[in-house]
């Protein structure tokens, strides 16, 4: 029995949907941004055009995660890198270009229902940014559809660190380092991620094969999918067709084929439904 196609897909995005197992979609999917520099040289454009024109693809993805109900979804943004070693002007850019499309997409955001969250130390970014990411996390935050985070700042090594220097806090004001229990549960409790379920499928695009610092703890065991369309060039079909890659793939979880014994406790240990974070002194600010 074919599926029924959820409403605004286009024609293509209708086609792939159609191919898909809708009880087996992702309940997380993250996604590392790549390819916009690449894109705007080929044309011999400057990078910003290139950083501009991924604007739309954010739209288009965002709006087809939404439709097809995936509960949560992470955007790889702006990493702590770029933050340090990319030029002035196009940092600069950058913050002018992500106060816009909060500006801009709020509305949209509320008419899909989806709720904005971020990760990454928003502490060292601008102030005036500081409080557009505010009011736009503020202006969806009654909404109770997909989660959409955006990793600002951001970096896994720093999160890990964040981490646990607020396990150890958290152990100093709870008696005393004596009290300091260290576990998987416990790490997972003190990441920017706390309210989200661990990733099912992590999609690179522009083609390269590398994960960039990003969700290292989270993407353990989340299937890994590599695109070589350029970000500005990616749509909601190219998600699609990542999912239909994710449905064809067994995840084993450290377990042998044909054992459905792993992939059932590892279902039943992780979380299927998106919850409220709870700020902290650590990655939210």
């Amino acid at each position: 029995m074919q599926a029924t196609v959820p409403a605004g897909l286009d024609r293509k995005e209708a086609e792939v949907y159609q191919r898909l197992d809708p009880k087996r979609l992702p309940k997380h999917i993250a996604i590392i941004m790549d390819g916009n520099g690449r894109w705007a040289r080929r044309r011999h454009l400057p990078r910003i055009a290139g950083h501009r024109a991924g604007v739309s693809s954010v739209r288009s993805t965002v709006e087809t995660a939404s439709r097809i109900g995936i509960p949560a979804l992470t955007l790889y943004a702006f990493s702590e890198e770029n933050w340090k070693k990319r030029p002035a002007g196009e940092v600069s850019f950058l913050m002018g270009l992500l106060c816009r499309y909060l500006k801009a997409e709020v509305p949209t955001l509320n008419k899909n229902n989806i709720r904005l969250e971020y990760i990454g130390r928003q502490r060292e970014l601008p102030s005036s940014v500081q409080e557009k990411m505010q009011w736009a996390r503020d202006a969806t935050a009654q909404n109770t559809g997909m989660v959409l985070t955006l990793a600002l700042n951001y970096s896994a090594r720093t999160e890990l660190v964040d981490a646990f220097r607020s396990m150890v806090d958290a152990a100093a004001r709870n008696g005393g380092l004596d009290h300091l229990e260290i576990d998987e549960d416990a790490v997972s409790r003190h990441l920017y991620t706390r309210h989200l379920p661990d990733p099912d499928l992590v999609v690179r695009t522009s083609g390269e094969m590398r994960l960039s610092n990003f969700l290292l703890w989270q993407l353990a065991y989340a299937e890994i999918y590599v695109t070589p369309t350029l970000w500005p060039e990616f749509r909601g079909v190219h998600l699609l067709e990542g999912i239909e890659e994710y449905q064809k793939r067994e995840r084993r979880y450290g377990g042998l084929a044909g054992d459905g014994s792993s992939q059932h406790g590892r279902a039943e240990a992780s979380q299927t439904r998106v919850s409220a974070p709870h700020a902290s002194k650590t990655g939210r600010s």
